[in-house]
């Protein structure tokens, strides 16, 4: 597999918000550019908004490790930025895992899998309705 690295400058994170596309939801919201090469980076953004520094923490633990649940079906040189909102405090990290890989297959990081095996056709499908509905 090829090398994981994070962002770690403000320039960085910076070209990923004004270029990158964004995909939103109740917990998270993630910015994804895509890259000639260099493999795939990531940062985790958690404001003073989200709590005190232990609910921040939590939240980057919880974003990180369903980023890296998802990570194995990755392809591709993407900088993603991940956004923690305030409901990521509260909320279990199976849920977190399952925004995060819908980011990911929206942004075609990653490509969704259907309950079959079959990669699935069109964006807007009765699985994506299903998927969504469960969400929320």
């Amino acid at each position: 597999m090829r090398g994981i690295t994070s962002l770690n400058k403000n320039f960085q994170f910076q070209n990923v918000y004004r270029r990158g596309k964004n995909f939103v939801s109740p917990h998270v919201v993630t910015y994804v550019l895509k890259k000639k090469g260099g493999g795939l980076r990531y940062g985790i953004t958690t404001s003073k908004k989200i709590g005190g520094a232990v609910e921040r923490n939590r939240a980057r633990r919880v974003i990180r490790a369903a980023f890296f649940e998802n990570l194995p079906s990755a392809q591709g040189s993407y900088d993603i930025v991940f956004v923690a909102r305030q409901p990521a405090v509260r909320i279990k990290s199976s849920i977190m895992a399952e925004d995060i890989k819908y980011h990911l297959e929206q942004a075609q990081v990653i490509k969704y899998q259907n309950v079959n095996g079959n990669n699935r056709g069109q964006i807007g499908d009765k699985e994506d309705t299903a998927f969504l509905n469960k969400l929320l």
